[in-house]
């Protein structure tokens, strides 16, 4: 994630936000669950997916959800951290009905996700994340897809957008352009843009290593906290992704991808090239819809100028009121939404 971008500062998970119905704005802790179900186009509607699958793509063993008709326009939806695939388990019917086929892969390291061989590098730098992407479609014969995501998602989907076009149909984005420039990263925001990264600076020490392997459920449920301050979201809903973080290398992928993007741990040397081609901001020219979180602390200010020219095809931008980083759930229906406008473009 490019840093330099985002200058907002967490505001904490006491924060009385309000979410749009028709004209009106209902505080989100008044509800009882029907009604935020109501707000947030049937946030919390759905608990599970009809169909879990494996495959063996590239150097994994892939877990995916999969909902919609098998001949459907494919529709791959890619979670963020602390998250998993339950950010889009409302969301996935709501393309179906749409008659999407809909694809949602854990990422590495990451809920029945697993490495085929123990000997493979733990590697999680931006690339080879987006390269295992390229590899579940390939095994799943998927020329082409629309890409939608959210946080590591987002990332993900940009790079394949900007690097592979043919690959990507067209793209939904939260908070825009997300593709990491490591030399920018090693100059500094101001404080209560750092303010909001404590958790990178914690893992970059063994202490925070250490922390995340010992406190890994407690950890994401604070930022969750503290990222979605108006979602209310219960302890059923926070385990079923929590039940994804006991992969046996969910601690190494997480550190290894934040320690990569401070500089502080190096990559593959196989993909130095790719990562060249990252670095340098590669504009991505695929039809495009950016969502921003109102809430969330990692909206960079601007209502998505800050990132537009980064966007050079078909192009829409929605800010979402009352909406926090987790975006999928919290409001599905304008995930969707924003999926099949992406599509319309």
């Amino acid at each position: 994630m490019d840093r330099r971008t985002f200058s907002k500062m967490l505001t904490g998970a006491a924060v009385a936000a309000s979410l749009p119905l028709t004209e009106r704005a209902v505080s989100a802790a008044t509800l009882d669950q029907k009604k935020r179900a109501l707000l947030t186009g049937g946030s919390g509607a759905h608990t599970s997916f009809d169909s879990l699958k494996q495959v063996d793509a590239g150097v994994l063993n892939i877990g995916y959800a999969e909902s919609g008709p098998t001949g459907g326009p494919v529709v791959v939806l890619l979670h963020g951290w602390p998250y998993d695939i339950h950010s889009y388990v409302d969301v996935a019917p709501l393309l179906a009905a749409e008659g999407y086929r809909v694809i949602v892969p854990y990422l590495r390291g990451h809920g029945t996700t697993r490495f085929l061989s123990s000997r493979t590098f733990r590697n999680a730098q931006q690339s080879v994340i987006a390269l295992d992407i390229i590899a579940l479609m390939d095994a799943l014969k998927i020329e082409k897809a629309l890409l939608a995501g959210f946080d590591w998602g987002s990332r993900t989907a940009d790079i394949i957008a900007a690097l592979w076009p043919e690959r990507c149909k067209a793209l939904v984005s939260v908070t825009g352009y997300l593709i990491t420039n490591r030399e920018k990263n090693r100059l500094p925001l101001p404080p209560a843009a750092e303010w909001a990264w404590w958790y990178q600076y914690y893992f970059a020490t063994e202490r925070g290593r250490l922390g995340l392997e010992q406190n890994r459920h407690d950890f994401a449920r604070l930022i969750w906290k503290n990222v979605s301050p108006a979602w209310d979201f219960d302890d059923a809903t926070f385990d079923r992704t929590a039940a994804a973080f006991t992969n046996p290398d969910y601690v190494s992928i997480v550190i290894h991808n934040y320690r990569w993007r401070l500089g502080l741990a190096e990559g593959d040397p196989r993909y130095d090239r790719l990562e060249k081609r990252l670095a340098a901001g590669p504009v991505i020219a695929v039809p495009t819809v950016t969502l921003d979180g109102e809430l969330d602390p990692f909206t960079p200010p601007g209502d998505g100028a800050s990132y537009r020219g980064k966007f050079s095809g078909k192009y829409a931008h929605r800010t979402l009121k009352g909406v926090g980083h987790n975006v999928p759930q919290e409001a599905p229906r304008a995930f969707a939404d924003a999926v099949v406008e992406a599509d319309r473009l």
